[in-house]
């Protein structure tokens, strides 16, 4: 054979082995032109309002099967437990006796004397709320358009949501972030409280005013406890029942009074109250002593010490945490962190005892252990308390955790851990003040 006809042997052979891998490529190439353009197509805010829920939903219940949150629970470090107990007991004067988590150990306020109430009605049903069914993950910005209907606000819940939670899939939104939009977006007011009853919502609907209360829900369908907001517009004391507007169930929704204070509890009887600037003086003379926020904070801290002696198992866990929530607002955070200790002594019972009804999201709504752990010294309790909250999460959409976690990793001199922390906590909270400060006096 001539080198003429091998050459064109070869080159026949070399032409047809490069045909399969231009083929292949070729395919690659489409392949990743498809599924960039699929995750273009499913970040589409229509796209998501209709899909997003069913995959986060899968993914939540694929990492659950393997891993049951409900059966992992934060221990706080017993070292650094008796460490600060030892430097507290040191720097207390001898004549002081040590603090001791006990609700005795928080005075109680003596409030100046009021007149005395204009009886209310046995029935009130106020009208104007707009209902809105919440889209996927969007119950605060949904109950915050509802209540802001009330006064004539003209925007829906994707106005809401685009200041209140930028990236969609953020776990929640907090009662605090609401009041900040009401001030900075809108001509309204708003006060925020806690330590709220029945008999406050009722003097509230009474003088014209819907309430938004943040409280726990379980239902069917759902994996375990978790937080809701609803907007508070009617009660019946014949019928011993509220009416509330409810973003995911149905609109007028009855509510019994037991059942409203059981799941209420859970989040420190919060209350928020929209109204217009020139009736702030009316929410103010209903409100009473709860006007002044020092006054609430401390009723608030009175009544969680006192239901921790009226409850038990689950109830008793969350009188524990509210009373550690409001001794951190009270700038206590010792006392709040011996609070938390026994709150979560509590929750490593639930967990065997009644996993089924475990509240283990507790911290995606609450962050109160964070500020308590940190500014008593105990850095490592707040690193292992952020890290089990965030590998529980189907996903970890919790920019205050990863804060939390930059903070004390920064507290601890791992400045590359706190950067990294601080940067992901940006990418799924862009604009998150406090990590872009953090961020910012770390030089990231």
């Amino acid at each position: 054979m001539s080198s003429g006809n091998r050459s064109s042997l070869l080159s026949r052979y070399n032409r047809r082995m490069l045909r399969p891998r231009r083929r292949w490529a070729i395919g690659f190439v489409v392949a990743l032109a498809l599924l960039g353009l699929l995750a273009v197509v499913y970040n589409l805010p229509f796209v998501q309002d209709r899909v997003g829920w069913r995959v986060s939903e899968l993914r939540a219940r694929i990492k659950y099967a393997l891993s049951p949150p409900e059966e992992a629970v934060f221990t706080p470090d017993p070292t650094l437990q008796a460490m600060v107990q030892t430097t507290l007991a040191a720097l207390a004067p001898s004549a002081t006796p040590t603090p001791t988590p006990g609700p005795t150990s928080t005075p109680t306020l003596t409030p100046t004397p009021t007149i005395e109430p204009t009886p209310i009605p046995a029935s009130i049903r106020l009208s104007g709320v707009r209902h809105e069914y919440q889209k996927w993950n969007n119950c605060g910005p949904a109950n915050l358009s509802m209540a802001l209907s009330f006064w004539g606000w003209q925007g829906d819940q994707r106005n809401t949501a685009a200041y209140l939670k930028p990236n969609p899939r953020d776990k929640n939104v907090m009662p605090y972030e609401m009041a900040g939009y009401v001030e900075d977006e809108t001509d309204l007011r708003v006060v925020l409280r806690v330590g709220g009853d029945l008999d406050m919502i009722k003097r509230l609907l009474a003088a014209g005013f819907p309430v938004i209360v943040e409280k726990g829900f379980e239902g069917a369908g759902f994996d375990g406890w978790m937080g809701h907001y609803e907007v508070i517009t009617g009660y019946d004391d014949a019928r011993q029942r509220l009416t509330a507007q409810d973003s995911y169930i149905m609109p007028d929704l009855p509510v019994e009074y037991a059942d409203l204070e059981s799941y209420w509890r859970a989040f420190n009887y919060t209350y928020l109250v929209v109204f217009p600037a020139d009736r702030e003086a009316e929410v103010m003379a209903v409100l009473g002593p709860h006007a002044d926020e020092a006054f609430n904070t401390q009723a608030a801290a009175d009544k969680a010490s006192d239901e921790i002696f009226a409850t038990s198992g689950r109830d008793q866990f969350f009188a524990w945490f509210n009373r550690g929530t409001n001794l951190v607002r009270l700038q206590d955070y010792a006392g709040a962190a011996q609070a938390y200790d026994e709150a979560f002594a509590i929750d490593s019972e639930l967990a065997i005892s009644d996993p089924d009804r475990r509240p283990w999201r507790m911290l995606w709504y609450q962050t109160g252990p964070y500020f308590a752990y940190f500014f008593s010294g105990r850095y490592g309790d707040v690193i292992n308390l952020a890290t089990q909250t965030l590998v529980n999460a189907s996903e970890p959409t919790l920019e205050e955790s990863w804060y939390w976690r930059a903070r004390a990793r920064a507290a601890t001199g791992d400045t590359p851990g706190a950067l990294d922390d601080l940067r992901t906590s940006l990418q799924y909270h862009e604009g998150f003040a406090p990590s872009l400060e953090l961020l910012e006096a770390l030089g990231g």
